[in-house]
């Protein structure tokens, strides 16, 4: 699924105008070395996590082409209910990796006819509870106490949230 132009081509607006911005400040703070090094910078990065952005587009490539749409229309579709929601809960909790391998995979979900509500849930899974997350950083470093006390308030709001998402994109009738 690939996103509607007129979403993308806010998004390059709104990206193209603070670019501007930062060359203006950087500019009159350094002239043009100053610009260059902020360019350098941002293309150190983005040779750093193009392998994590190549790996996750693959990924919900693969996702499109190997999971039958009837599976996920059928635990994440707009009318699953509660389940619907749990199940993307579950999902964003035991996905790891960061955003440039999730969001190719809610966008290959949404291909697929996951509905809003379960994916929202799943983003918020994926933010909130992230097992990957507590287990290697959280629990180490904060000990189990904080650590257990923090995941276990988090636990409610997946699905509260995703229920949220659903019922407003219901309300508002947005287009998918």
């Amino acid at each position: 699924m690939t996103p509607p132009l007129q979403s993308m081509w806010r998004s390059w607006v709104l990206l193209g105008t603070l670019v501007a911005v930062g060359v203006l400040l950087a500019w009159r703070s350094g002239g043009p070395a100053r610009v260059g090094q902020a360019l350098g910078s941002g293309a150190e990065l983005f040779l750093a996590v193009l392998p994590n952005l190549c790996l996750g587009f693959a990924l919900a490539g693969f996702l499109q082409v190997l999971i039958p749409q009837e599976l996920i229309s059928g635990w994440m579709g707009h009318e699953t209910g509660v389940r619907g929601l749990l199940v993307g809960t579950t999902a964003g909790m035991l996905t790891p990796g960061g955003p440039f391998t999730h969001f190719p995979i809610v966008a290959s979900l949404l291909s697929k006819g996951a509905g809003v509500g379960p994916v929202v849930a799943y983003i918020a899974a994926w933010g909130l509870i992230g097992l990957n997350r507590f287990l290697v950083w959280e629990l180490p470093i904060l000990g189990p106490r904080i650590a257990l006390v923090r995941f276990g308030v988090s636990l409610l709001a997946p699905p509260v949230l995703g229920w949220m998402g659903g019922w407003l994109f219901r309300a508002l009738r947005l287009p998918l």
